[in-house]
């Protein structure tokens, strides 16, 4: 009887196991919800530009603070000076067609 119903919960299993890893159809958006979703993007690239010059000014007083508080102990400070980092390339364009 316990064989009968490991065997019966056993081939439960097997055959559930397929739907466990079926895939989903993509949902369709609609022009609504596209619009919305560019305007997320938008607002999301605008508060990273903004957290970016924060941060940046917020390491330029530290710089500062440093530079003065050598300055102070006679220690002659040149601060290296940091290029801007270059935008990131779009990922279509960083990759290649496959045809």
């Amino acid at each position: 009887m316990k064989s009968k119903k490991a065997l019966l919960i056993a081939a439960l299993c097997l055959f559930t196991t397929g739907a466990v890893f079926a895939k989903l159809p993509s949902p369709q958006l609609t022009d609504e919800q596209k619009a919305k979703a560019a305007e997320t993007k938008a607002k999301a690239a605008e508060a990273a530009k903004k957290e970016a010059e924060q941060l940046s000014k917020a390491m330029d007083r530290v710089a500062d603070g440093y530079i003065k508080e050598q300055k102070a102990k006679g220690v002659t400070v040149k601060p290296t000076p940091l290029a801007a980092p270059a935008a990131p390339a779009p990922a279509a364009a960083a990759a290649p067609a496959k045809k």
